[in-house]
This record gives C-alpha cells, structure tokens and sequence, in this order.
C-alpha cells in the first residue's frame, strides 16, 4: 500500500478515524469531533494530507501543519497519523509517516515534530522507532477522560 493525497471525498472515512480516537482514546486530548466538512477543508488548505487506501477502503491518514505560527517557524511541522481500529501492526503508520517526511524534505522543512499523549506509550515506542527523539515531556497539560495527561514531544531532524 502507498500512501496517496486525500481527496475530500475522503473525508468521511479519515472524520470516522479521527472521531474514533477523539471519543474512545487519549492518544487526542481534544474532546469535539471532527465534522466531514472540516477534515475536507483541512485536506484542501493543507500541502500534505495522506490516507492509506487498502483496496478502496481508508485504513488510515497521516499530515503535517506548521508546528507554531509565525514566519520563524516555517521550516519546522508537526504531524498526525492516526490508522483506523485493527490497522495497527501492518506497516501503514511507518510508510504514512515516510511518506510524509519524503513530502517535508522536498518541501524544506527541518524537523517533524510528533506531540504525543503521555497516556499513549505505544505512540512514544511508534515513533522512537522510526528515529525521533523525545526531546521534552509536558507535565499535566492536557484534560481528558477527567484527568491530567503529559504532552511528549519528539523530534526528528530531515
């Protein structure tokens, strides 16, 4: 499976993957869902937005926005990469996220950063393994599930 750009005809399935992770997990600390007709407006306004298409059907979607705003930061992303539920363990993340990168590098950009739920250890080990580095841990800066939950940022240098 190569990752492709998403269409807006996409946004229902990538809105129900994200929705899932906003009302089931905290690998998001935002609590209001995605409507169909942002995610489409997010894939339009964005340089990069990929959905993993397994056969026609969206298992998963993977982009990157400008990590803080202002001109300084233009060389810098931040990313998300979500897989729909029983997507885990094929590959789809690692190549959503090489893809993303290959896109980044020839787009200029610096570094990738990935904000990770401290609650969400396997996100840590995901993106350890594809060479970030944690280069920070938040304490209780996110709410969710009436809880306090760190932010872990990792970093990976293009």
């Amino acid at each position: 499976m190569t990752p492709r750009p998403a269409r807006p005809a996409d946004a229902p399935a990538v809105a129900a993957i994200w929705n899932h992770y906003i009302r089931e997990s905290a690998a998001t600390f935002n609590s209001v869902e995605k409507t169909e007709a942002e995610v489409a407006a997010a894939m339009v306004g964005n340089p990069c937005f990929l959905v993993a298409d397994a056969g026609g059907r969206i298992a998963g979607f993977a982009t990157y926005f400008q990590f803080r705003g202002g001109v300084g930061y233009r060389h810098t992303m931040e990313h998300t990469v979500q897989l729909a539920p029983g997507q885990s363990g094929r590959g789809l993340g690692r190549s959503l996220v090489a893809a993303l990168e290959d896109h980044a590098r020839a787009a200029a950009v610096h570094s990738l950063f990935a904000a990770v739920s401290g609650d969400n250890p396997d996100g840590v080990l995901f993106h350890r393994a594809l060479g970030y580095a944690e280069v920070g841990r938040l304490p209780e800066v996110g709410r969710k599930f009436g809880r306090w939950m760190d932010l872990v940022l990792m970093q990976k240098r293009l």
